[in-house]
């Protein structure tokens, strides 16, 4: 087997990695779109990074469960804090949702001031290190991913709000240590985003082909280019996503004002 064939064999368990994110993110996104909390990915990943980085404080081993029951809390904390605000103030929601991801964001940031590995560590919590995932690391983030999707088959339309935060909270705390914040809101958005104008027995399929696609592409091409795994997927992510939008059909607002300016074509007689 030649390098190549060995560099590639090394991004397998990233591209695993990358099919589990998606399994539930997509569908997720699909949701965040339709409700109009589009931000609520990055606040509650923030917030499960910030349970990370207070875990590790306390030099816990970050890949041990105590590091994944803090995060899997702070996550949760978030999403019960969202329901609340959701259900005092709706009208600002999308707001609150901002001032949360913000607050927890400079919260890490001054928890890990004082640490010399500090700014390392963030960077691998907003952009990741899927590169490096190994096949042992997949197992908890399989079966969690197998639950979530039971429970969004089974009680998709019976969930109410806090129901969909909890779930949200779930999916959101094992992916964020596995591909980063910033994988995980493309991973939830970019997606459900190029296929919004598509009738609904293709979305979800030509969804999930375009996350499989951008994670595909993103890990070939940064073997390739020798560039960083995360970022890369994002940007092929963002690409395709233009690509399957661009092929769909047409918006039935750009329709209307192709048919009124058809309207308005002088006759020939």
């Amino acid at each position: 087997m030649n390098d190549t064939g060995l560099d590639l064999m090394i991004v397998l368990p990233a591209f695993l990695a990358g099919i589990l994110v998606l399994a539930t993110h997509v569908p997720l996104g699909a949701q965040v779109l339709k409700r109009g909390i589009v931000f609520i990915d990055l606040a509650i990943a923030q917030i499960a990074a910030l349970g990370v980085i207070i875990a590790s404080s306390g030099q816990l081993d970050p890949s041990g469960w105590a590091v994944q029951v803090a995060a899997g809390v702070a996550a949760v904390l978030g999403a019960l804090l969202l329901t609340w605000t959701e259900k005092r103030w709706p009208d600002v929601q999308e707001a609150q949702i901002g001032v949360m991801f913000i607050l927890a964001a400079t919260a890490g940031l001054l928890l890990v001031a004082h640490n010399p590995h500090g700014g390392e560590h963030m960077q691998e919590l907003l952009a990741g290190q899927i590169l490096w995932v190994s096949f042992g690391q997949l197992l908890m983030p399989a079966l969690g991913s197998v639950a979530i999707l039971a429970i969004l088959y089974f009680f998709n339309h019976r969930m109410g709000r806090l129901g969909f935060y909890l779930v949200f909270a779930m999916a959101v705390t094992a992916s964020v240590q596995l591909v980063g914040v910033y994988l995980v809101f493309a991973s939830l958005i970019v997606p459900s985003l190029a296929v919004r104008h598509y009738a609904e027995p293709r979305k979800l399929s030509l969804a999930y082909l375009t996350g499989v696609g951008g994670y595909g592409f993103g890990l070939v091409a940064s073997v390739f280019l020798d560039l960083p795994s995360g970022a890369l997927i994002v940007w092929c992510l963002a690409l395709l996503a233009m690509v399957v939008y661009a092929c769909g059909p047409k918006p039935a607002r750009e329709a209307a004002k192709v048919g009124v300016r058809c309207d308005h074509v002088p006759m020939r007689h």
